[in-house]
């Protein structure tokens, strides 16, 4: 890419709390571990329905999605507090929807900040947190240590064929970045089997199986396939950073590919022994690409 993503702005002045707000998954969990290993001291505010057992336990708070005011009352009584999102909030499961009251509370303040996906909702509840005298920081500011390094992890490495994809991929992801497409794509040389849209990384790994597949889905995938992920050119990596894990190897080696390109310093690797364990049992390359556009892809 030409340009590094945009970084974090309008952080909040130090010093200030920082308060974890944990969503779904497991990345909550390695955002904690990460600050304890820093010592740095941290609260939760875990997002009911959404945040797992462990960040559950943990909590000093735990409040509905919806429920703004409450939401804003206990930042308040924290405050001035840096704010850190972790975790998946977009797919509300039964347990998220209980407090239907505190949908009604808050209404005038959910519309102003719905109404786009969400995309927009994330962005709307951020700037609403802002108004409110707090910063918010990504993940990458306060755990850097679960990014991708530069160069090569685990045991193998790209062949020139699969060089050759990797830099068609800077070159085709650097492209469309002003248009808001999706952070990845599958290449073979200079061919895109596929360009992540809205469906996110995994299903545009399905749709790449099939294409890199012979007729009626026999034989070998092509030589060098390679799935390639990059920040967006002026992206909010608050909200939106990219990741990798295992599961992501797993359908990678699925659709044929040889391995997987991220971006140093801007990819987030869920669980990063697991994910480089994983690479190397399905024979797959793991690399992290430098930001200077100019500088190759070998470790």
């Amino acid at each position: 890419m030409s340009a590094n993503p945009a970084p974090a702005a309008r952080i909040a002045p130090a010093p200030t709390a920082l308060v974890l707000v944990a969503g779904a998954g497991r990345l909550p969990e390695l955002v904690a571990a990460s600050l304890d290993r820093a010592g740095r001291p941290f609260r939760v505010l875990a997002i009911r329905g959404f945040a797992e057992r462990a960040m559950r336990a943990r909590a000093e708070a735990t409040l509905d999605l919806l429920d703004i005011a409450g939401i804003l009352a206990t930042l308040k009584a924290w405050g001035p507090v840096s704010v850190v999102p972790a975790g998946g909030v977009s797919r509300p499961n039964p347990a998220a929807i209980l407090n239907a009251a505190a949908a009604l509370r808050n209404r005038e303040a959910l519309r102003a900040i719905s109404g786009g996906g969400d995309d927009r909702l994330l962005r709307g509840a951020l700037a609403l947190l802002e108004e409110n005298g707090h910063g918010v920081v990504g993940v990458h500011e306060v755990a850097p240590d679960l990014l991708s390094p530069e160069g090569v992890m685990g045991r193998h490495a790209p062949d020139a064929a699969a060089r050759a994809s990797i830099a068609a991929g800077r070159a085709l992801l650097g492209a469309l970045s002003p248009h808001d497409v999706g952070q990845a794509a599958v290449l073979v040389g200079q061919r895109a089997l596929a360009v992540e849209g809205p469906e996110g990384t995994d299903r545009m790994l399905a749709r790449a199986r099939a294409l890199a597949r012979r007729p009626l889905g026999l034989g070998r995938a092509q030589a060098g396939i390679v799935l390639v992920k990059l920040a967006k050119e002026g992206q909010d990596l608050r909200v939106d950073l990219p990741a990798i894990g295992p599961r992501t190897v797993a359908n990678a080696a699925a659709a044929g590919c040889a391995g997987l390109a991220v971006q140093a310093g801007f990819t987030l690797i869920i669980d990063r022994p697991a994910t480089i364990a994983a690479a190397d049992r399905a024979g797959l390359f793991l690399i992290g690409l430098p930001t200077d556009a100019g500088r190759g892809v070998d470790a």
